[in-house]
């Protein structure tokens, strides 16, 4: 089985919406997908409320009882694709690994996905998490072939 973890700098907003937007594309999938945060600025906060605002208008099921939480090496160690949700965060990713385990992590996307949690505009992150996550599904089904 696959394991993903998808990653921002506070596992509230861009990383928690990857998540659970990627479980919903893979339905029927074997795949692991969780989320982290490269800081600890927000452990052990819900979701955002504009992450779960969009979640319930595009009717992605999401856990209420989610919580941030921080990635440590172990993750890295753990899951088979680590992806920084952008530059700053693959930055901060590799800092963690100190090259054991920089083949695992990836940037979302060429260009990275904007904060909303700064934005504001959490319909924009949901359209490149949604494309994304298409995108990432597809290569993964690609890559067990």
């Amino acid at each position: 089985m696959t394991k993903v973890c998808f990653v921002c700098l506070g596992n509230i907003c861009r990383s928690t919406m990857a998540e659970f937007v990627m479980k919903a594309c893979a339905a029927g999938v074997e795949i692991e997908v969780e989320s982290r945060g490269t800081s600890n600025w927000e452990h052990g906060n819900p979701i955002h409320h504009g992450t779960q605002t969009i979640l319930k208008k595009y009717q992605i099921p999401y856990q209420k009882t989610k919580r941030s939480q921080q990635v440590k090496l172990t993750d890295l160690e753990h899951f088979d694709y680590i992806i920084g949700m952008d530059k700053e965060n693959v930055a901060d990713l590799k800092r963690l690994s100190r090259g054991l385990f920089d083949h695992k992590i990836h940037l979302f996307d060429d260009k990275g996905v904007p904060d909303p949690y700064y934005t504001g505009d959490f319909e924009e992150t949901y359209t490149l998490v949604k494309r994304g996550c298409q995108d990432w599904l597809a290569k993964l089904q690609t890559e067990e072939d």
